[in-house]
Protein backbone atom coordinates (compact mmCIF):
# COMPACT_ATOMS: atom_id res chain seq x y z
CA UNK A 1 0.00 0.00 0.00
CA UNK A 2 1.60 2.77 -1.19
CA UNK A 3 -0.87 5.62 -0.18
CA UNK A 4 -0.61 4.55 3.20
CA UNK A 5 0.68 7.43 5.48
CA UNK A 6 2.33 4.76 8.17
CA UNK A 7 5.76 3.02 7.13
CA UNK A 8 5.45 -1.03 5.94
CA UNK A 9 8.16 -1.93 8.39
CA UNK A 10 5.21 -1.12 10.86
CA UNK A 11 3.35 -4.37 9.63
CA UNK A 12 3.86 -7.55 10.28
CA UNK A 13 1.27 -10.20 9.13
CA UNK A 14 -1.10 -7.52 9.16
CA UNK A 15 -0.90 -6.70 12.55
CA UNK A 16 1.04 -3.66 13.82
CA UNK A 17 4.49 -4.07 14.72
CA UNK A 18 4.43 -2.68 18.57
CA UNK A 19 8.17 -3.36 19.27
CA UNK A 20 9.41 -0.25 17.56
CA UNK A 21 9.69 2.40 19.70
CA UNK A 22 10.39 5.33 17.35
CA UNK A 23 6.55 5.26 16.11
CA UNK A 24 5.47 5.74 19.88
CA UNK A 25 7.25 9.38 20.40
CA UNK A 26 5.84 10.85 16.99
CA UNK A 27 2.23 9.45 17.60
CA UNK A 28 2.54 11.64 21.14
CA UNK A 29 4.43 14.34 19.85
CA UNK A 30 1.49 14.83 16.38
CA UNK A 31 -1.38 14.82 18.82
CA UNK A 32 -0.38 16.95 21.93
CA UNK A 33 -1.87 19.93 21.87
CA UNK A 34 -4.51 19.21 19.06
CA UNK A 35 -8.01 20.52 19.65
CA UNK A 36 -10.23 17.19 20.65
CA UNK A 37 -13.39 17.48 17.71
CA UNK A 38 -15.46 14.12 18.63
CA UNK A 39 -15.06 13.46 22.20
CA UNK A 40 -18.18 14.26 23.38
CA UNK A 41 -20.03 11.94 20.69
CA UNK A 42 -17.40 9.14 21.29
CA UNK A 43 -18.27 9.24 25.37
CA UNK A 44 -21.57 8.74 24.49
CA UNK A 45 -21.07 5.83 21.88
CA UNK A 46 -18.71 4.20 24.10
CA UNK A 47 -21.38 4.50 26.77
CA UNK A 48 -23.83 3.53 24.44
CA UNK A 49 -21.94 0.14 23.64
CA UNK A 50 -21.39 -0.72 27.60
CA UNK A 51 -18.60 1.18 28.67
CA UNK A 52 -18.63 3.65 31.79
CA UNK A 53 -20.81 6.61 31.95
CA UNK A 54 -17.28 8.40 32.69
CA UNK A 55 -14.65 6.68 30.50
CA UNK A 56 -10.93 7.06 30.56
CA UNK A 57 -9.99 9.99 29.10
CA UNK A 58 -6.72 8.86 27.26
CA UNK A 59 -9.03 5.75 26.28
CA UNK A 60 -11.43 8.85 24.35
CA UNK A 61 -8.34 10.16 23.25
CA UNK A 62 -6.62 7.42 21.35
CA UNK A 63 -10.36 6.28 19.94
CA UNK A 64 -10.41 9.61 18.29
CA UNK A 65 -6.69 9.33 17.25
CA UNK A 66 -8.10 6.19 15.79
CA UNK A 67 -11.27 7.66 13.92
CA UNK A 68 -9.44 11.02 12.60
CA UNK A 69 -6.30 8.57 10.86
CA UNK A 70 -9.82 6.86 9.38
CA UNK A 71 -11.13 9.52 7.98
CA UNK A 72 -7.64 11.15 6.73
CA UNK A 73 -6.96 7.84 5.05
CA UNK A 74 -9.92 7.10 3.40
CA UNK A 75 -10.78 10.91 2.54
CA UNK A 76 -6.88 10.95 1.04
CA UNK A 77 -7.75 7.22 -0.60
CA UNK A 78 -10.75 8.89 -2.31
CA UNK A 79 -9.38 11.82 -3.76
CA UNK A 80 -6.97 9.80 -5.69
CA UNK A 81 -10.03 7.75 -7.52
CA UNK A 82 -12.29 10.19 -8.87
CA UNK A 83 -11.31 13.29 -10.09
CA UNK A 84 -7.87 13.87 -8.36
CA UNK A 85 -8.08 16.39 -5.00
CA UNK A 86 -11.55 16.26 -4.74
CA UNK A 87 -13.88 13.99 -2.82
CA UNK A 88 -17.32 12.77 -3.85
CA UNK A 89 -19.79 10.67 -2.72
CA UNK A 90 -19.48 8.39 -5.11
CA UNK A 91 -15.79 7.81 -4.40
CA UNK A 92 -16.88 6.49 -0.86
CA UNK A 93 -19.41 4.55 -2.11
CA UNK A 94 -16.78 3.10 -4.35
CA UNK A 95 -14.28 2.51 -1.36
CA UNK A 96 -16.89 0.70 1.08
CA UNK A 97 -18.09 -1.43 -1.73
CA UNK A 98 -17.13 -4.77 -0.44
CA UNK A 99 -17.79 -3.74 2.71
CA UNK A 100 -21.51 -4.55 3.36
CA UNK A 101 -21.88 -2.84 6.81
CA UNK A 102 -20.57 -0.53 5.45
CA UNK A 103 -22.01 0.35 2.17
CA UNK A 104 -25.83 -0.51 4.11
CA UNK A 105 -25.06 2.27 6.48
CA UNK A 106 -23.76 5.05 3.91
CA UNK A 107 -26.69 4.51 1.56
CA UNK A 108 -28.95 4.57 4.35
CA UNK A 109 -27.64 7.65 5.71
CA UNK A 110 -27.59 9.39 2.28
CA UNK A 111 -31.16 8.27 2.04
CA UNK A 112 -31.65 9.43 4.88
CA UNK A 113 -30.12 13.04 4.04
CA UNK A 114 -32.29 12.96 1.00
CA UNK A 115 -35.57 12.44 2.83
CA UNK A 116 -34.37 15.28 5.25
CA UNK A 117 -33.58 17.67 2.43
CA UNK A 118 -37.49 17.00 1.02
CA UNK A 119 -38.79 17.27 4.93
CA UNK A 120 -36.98 20.58 4.89
CA UNK A 121 -37.99 21.98 1.58
CA UNK A 122 -41.50 21.16 2.02
CA UNK A 123 -41.34 22.89 5.64
CA UNK A 124 -40.21 25.72 4.35
CA UNK A 125 -42.21 25.61 1.21
CA UNK A 126 -45.23 25.96 3.60
CA UNK A 127 -43.78 28.58 5.76
CA UNK A 128 -43.09 30.32 2.66
CA UNK A 129 -46.76 30.13 1.71
CA UNK A 130 -48.00 31.00 5.53
CA UNK A 131 -45.90 34.45 5.56
CA UNK A 132 -47.60 35.30 2.06
CA UNK A 133 -50.78 34.71 2.81
CA UNK A 134 -50.16 37.23 6.02
CA UNK A 135 -48.81 40.19 3.88
CA UNK A 136 -51.84 40.45 1.51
Amino acid sequence: MASNNMPEENFEGGDFNFDDDADDDQFVSTNSGRKRLFSKELRCMMFGFGDDKNPYTETVDLLEDLVIEYIAETTHRAMEIGRTGRVQVEDIIFLVRKDQRKYARVKDLLTMNEELKKARKAFDEIKYVGTEGKLK
